[in-house]
């Protein structure tokens, strides 16, 4: 494209309000039709790139957790210099006002998402203005992750689609170099029984990689057989999975920190996924990605109202959780779903909260307060369980244990 990314747009404000300010009037009808939603899911829209299936747009999500559909101004720029090129209109149309330009530190996270549907753009665009409106007035980032929490927690217990949590491992000196994928799903069998699924892959031409980072635990897989397999039958495979959890009905993938592992899921070396939803519906569809991160959903129950996250260790360990042999993917998206499941099938977040760290909130403050040694890692596990402290560590009447 003509420029490089310097920031964004509101979808609504270029798609409602540019073409309202234009000095001349016959060049409104040029932009007005580059920008109609069938136009722009079209394969021949000039936005579209080369081996797209749809118009990559940008979900960003602000301070105070409302979330916004985006053009970038890279975007915005080559549709004014192709306007022009093809003759459509005489002269470059004016940028839109420069107030309108949302900066990358205004967001909190900026997302692509593809659509190749006029009737789902148009629905994406009312969802999130609904969800917006929903959350208007409280001002925190711990409001929007609390809707959040709670529309998982209903769309559980509807006990409907699959859940999958899915686990991408990369070499830590490069990482566009896969090595390890593990998914571990869950769906409601006849008679309302939860059946479970777990696999992990490791990368056949990789293997000589050796983590020097992270501990490199890709043969310490802990629920079945590790299978080795080339990098051709690596992306055939998951490809194969999320098109087969597409076929049974609504799927919610979920993620430790999403962002990494869907560029990986979208990536050349995998191209599982085109486009999926970051806001949980009220009514889930078939064949429709939904994106679970129990990173934020911890954050909710823990009462973190900052944009910090957790470690999938750390979740694990607040949650009692046993885990072990993290960095291997198959076991990461394994105890990713435990501790998915673990929330979403618990009470509402703040009887949750308090079930789980009783009297561990101060006055006003949603934030549990841990002590020193339910954070330290080094202490052992059964130190851990059950909230016991460890021997030589007061408990809250003062007394030691």
């Amino acid at each position: 494209m003509a420029a490089g990314v310097i920031g964004y747009y509101r979808f609504t404000d270029i798609f409602f309000e540019w073409h309202q300010v234009l000095p001349n009037q016959d060049d409104v009808s040029p932009l007005k039709a580059l920008l109609a939603y069938s136009a722009l899911v079209h394969p021949d829209h000039p936005l579209r790139k080369k081996g797209s299936n749809g118009i990559e747009l940008f979900l960003g999500t602000f301070e105070n957790g409302e979330m916004r559909l985006l053009f970038s101004s890279a975007q915005v720029e080559y549709m004014r210099y192709w306007l022009h090129t093809t003759g459509l209109i005489p002269s470059l149309l004016p940028l839109p006002s420069s107030e309108y330009l949302i900066q990358h530190s205004d967001l909190l996270s900026c997302s692509p998402d593809v659509y190749s549907d006029a009737a789902v753009l148009k629905k994406a665009i009312k969802n999130i203005d609904k969800n917006n409106k929903r959350l208007r007035g409280t001002g925190t980032l711990l409001t929007s992750r609390r809707h959040a929490f709670e529309r998982a927690r209903t769309l559980w217990a509807a006990g409907r689609g699959t859940w999958c949590a899915v686990d991408f491992e990369a070499w830590d000196m490069d990482h566009t170099l896969l090595t390890e994928f593990g998914w571990s799903l869950v769906r409601w069998a006849d008679g309302g029984r939860l059946a479970r699924e777990d696999g992990h892959l490791i990368v056949k031409e990789h293997r000589s990689y050796s983590q020097k980072y992270v501990p490199d635990h890709r043969a310490f897989y802990n629920f079945g057989q590790s299978e080795v397999v080339d990098k051709r039958a690596f992306k055939q495979r998951i490809q194969g999975l999320i098109a087969r959890l597409r076929e049974s009905g609504p799927v919610f993938l979920v993620f430790h920190d999403s962002s990494q592992d869907i560029k990986y899921l979208k990536s050349d070396a995998v191209q599982a996924l085109d486009r999926l939803d970051y806001l949980l519906p009220d009514a889930p569809q078939k064949g429709e990605i939904y994106v679970v991160d129990t990173a934020d959903l911890f954050a909710t129950l823990e009462g973190d109202s900052s944009g910090n996250r957790r470690s999938l260790e750390r979740v694990c360990r607040h949650l009692q959780i046993p885990s072990q042999f993290l960095h291997n993917a198959g076991n990461d998206a394994h105890y990713t779903l435990d501790a998915a499941m673990a929330m979403v099938s618990g009470d509402p977040v703040d009887q949750q909260r308090e079930k789980r760290w009783p009297a561990r909130t101060a006055d006003n403050q949603p934030k549990v307060q841990f002590r020193d040694w339910e954070e330290d890692s080094d202490f052992s596990d059964l130190e851990g369980v059950a909230g016991v402290a460890p021997s030589g560590v007061a408990n809250d009447e003062g007394n030691l244990e």
